[in-house]
């Protein structure tokens, strides 16, 4: 954590690892296989098909020594990012720039010839990357250690499961002394062990400097190992920056209202939110992050300590409540309220709802004013740390976020033992001897 800041002002003067300038990708899309076997000859009348950006002029560059993600919803360009800074696709227009050898992790099995087993597809992919048979010999003990497949790896590899194919494709990925390391979304398939591995490995990767390019769905493992995080939607960069504000507006994608934040309709919900909470306490964010369709508002928020003061620093072990009061300026079917826990580096460490607690399972009717609290034992270990609140639901089928706080109050817990990890196990501990003897006057028999 003390070099994290240090470390991405190194980067942002390092030079670049990957470049890509004005990059486009467009596939031809047919409803028919016909007219795309027309097309190819050139005997279509008129337009047979429709065309589709999996990239449409993303512009982004990558420095040497920084681990970024990659984040978007499906189909939002990802994979083919990766899939051209590789050389697996080649762009429709732009140009990609790399400088250092890249070893990519991407499609499950991709690189493996199915009727080798897994030493013979160690020795493919070796030779693939450039290495000679005595190169690979020197490092075929640490992949197949790393792989811990045990006797598979003399089978053929059509017979692995999922877990395996990850297993040996990331053990040949990470030792062959790669300078920039890319990994899809493969390591999801692999158990949870594994996984820790894999990323104790990208650690140690980012203490020797290497660069590290990945895409993930695991919104922890962004928030936790990334220094940047590029956010893709549609073929389009939507943004880049911190983990934290890359995955709050990830969030606000994922729920269709990106959009909406900027408009002023939005714009003038937001200030008359403000407007009707003028006695938030101290403690509160000036610049939250807030956004909602506007049926439903949160108006004034603050944690009370065990004694009913509010406060913003609580004792770990007390009891404190979470207060919330929301108008309500429509119907809303089963309205859901909700909060969350974030360290500083934005990773959700925990948190409910009311559906969550079968607390609240009714509907809301306009001019309906609602408190709600949420009483609970603290349990997270001595630090700082961010709540974030929200009022959702479902109308149909569809999820929606009436009115949502992201980052809103910064709440000290206070605390004179810190254990491991984020939360405390509240463990009772004994000792007691079962044999043998103890103590100064204890004599040898």
């Amino acid at each position: 954590m003390e070099n994290r800041e240090s470390r991405i002002q190194v980067q942002e003067v390092a030079p670049p690892a990957i470049e890509i300038t004005d990059l486009v990708k467009v596939y031809k899309l047919y409803d028919r296989a016909r007219d795309r076997v027309k097309d190819a000859f050139g005997l279509s009348r008129g337009k047979a098909h429709r065309l589709h950006y999996a990239l449409n002029g993303v512009n982004l560059c990558i420095r040497k020594g920084e681990t970024v993600g990659i984040i978007g919803t499906n189909g939002s360009g990802k994979s083919t990012i990766l899939k051209i800074i590789t050389g697996v696709l080649n762009p429709t227009s732009g140009q990609v720039r790399v400088d250092g050898r890249i070893s990519a992790l991407l499609e499950l099995g991709a690189g493996f010839n199915q009727e080798y087993n897994g030493i013979e597809n160690v020795y493919l992919n070796g030779t693939m990357m450039g290495f000679s048979d005595k190169e690979i010999d020197e490092k075929l003990p640490e992949i197949l250690e790393f792989a811990d497949i045990g006797d598979y790896v003399n089978q053929p590899v059509k017979t692995y499961s999922s877990g395996m194919f990850v297993r040996l494709a990331f053990a040949v990925a990470i030792n062959i002394e790669p300078e920039i390391l890319i990994v899809d979304e493969a390591l999801s398939v692999g158990d949870v062990f594994f996984q820790a591995k894999c990323y104790h490995k990208f650690e140690e990767f980012k203490k020797m400097g290497k660069t590290i390019v990945f895409v993930s769905h695991d919104l922890s493992a962004i928030s936790k190992y990334c220094d940047r995080v590029f956010l893709l939607n549609k073929g389009e960069l939507l943004g880049e920056g911190s983990p934290k504000e890359m995955i709050d507006i990830y969030k606000q994608v994922l729920v269709g209202q990106y959009e909406i934040h900027s408009s002023k309709e939005h714009a003038d919900f937001l200030e008359d939110v403000k407007q009707g909470s003028q006695e938030r306490e101290a403690g509160v964010n000036p610049d939250l992050l807030e956004y909602g369709t506007g049926q439903a508002r949160i108006v004034e928020y603050y944690v009370t300590d065990d004694s009913g003061m509010r406060t913003t620093a609580v004792l770990k072990g007390s009891l404190f409540t979470l207060h919330m009061r929301v108008n309500f300026e429509e119907h809303v079917p089963a309205p859901i309220f909700a909060f969350t826990f974030k360290n500083i580096m934005g990773t959700e460490i925990t948190g409910t709802n009311s559906m969550v607690e079968k607390a609240f399972l009714e509907s809301a009717e306009p001019g309906q004013v609602m408190e709600i609290t949420f009483t609970q034992k603290m349990s997270l270990q001595g630090g700082e740390y961010l709540l974030s609140m929200g009022v959702t639901g479902y109308d149909g089928d569809t999820f929606q976020v009436y009115h949502r706080l992201y980052d809103a109050l910064d709440v000290t817990v206070v605390s004179d033992k810190n254990t491991v990890g984020y939360y405390d196990m509240d463990s009772a501990v004994q000792v007691r001897q079962v044999s043998g003897e103890s103590g100064p006057d204890a004599c040898p028999g």
